[in-house]
């Protein structure tokens, strides 16, 4: 099977990157055409408290302002990384709940393989905090490739 549109979600993480040489042994060897690196960007939002160390409008619009440009330094670093002939290599920065926005993007782009890393948690600490590589994977049509970060320890 030739895999000619790769997705690769990721969040700025040491542990997200561990999918990266996945990412390049699959690109040399599967004739991909399209490479698109995708991070999501969570608009701020301050808990409701509303106590003295409310955060005003502007300091708000800033804080993303700034995350926003970081996240497009961040994708742009990656496609210098991996340019190679005959693929097209981009980067993608979404808006909106991480989980939900990579499925919607996956299924309106339609990427023959999803490549995402994931912590390996079980258990109730996955019941807590959920897996957005989980989600991605229950709820996307596409073929994902999850990779375990290292220093995963194995559980039910």
């Amino acid at each position: 099977m030739f895999y000619e549109k790769i997705m690769v979600p990721l969040d700025g993480s040491e542990l997200a990157e561990c999918v990266l040489p996945h990412v390049e042994a699959l690109v040399k060897g599967c004739h991909v055409k399209e490479l698109t690196f995708v991070r999501v960007f969570e608009p701020f939002r301050p808990p409701s408290t509303g106590g003295e160390f409310a955060l005003s409008d502007e300091e708000i619009a800033r804080l993303d302002s700034e995350h926003k440009a970081a996240i497009l330094t961040y994708l742009q670093k990656l496609v210098e990384r991996f340019k190679i002939d005959g693929v097209d290599t981009k980067g993608e920065m979404l808006t909106g709940r991480v989980a939900g926005t990579l499925a919607e993007y996956a299924a309106e782009k339609k990427p023959d393989l999803i490549i995402i890393a994931t912590h390996g948690r079980s258990g109730v600490t996955r019941w807590v905090w959920g897996s957005v590589a989980d989600r991605l994977l229950r709820s996307s049509c596409v073929p994902v490739l999850m990779v375990r970060a290292p220093g995963c320890v194995p559980g039910i």
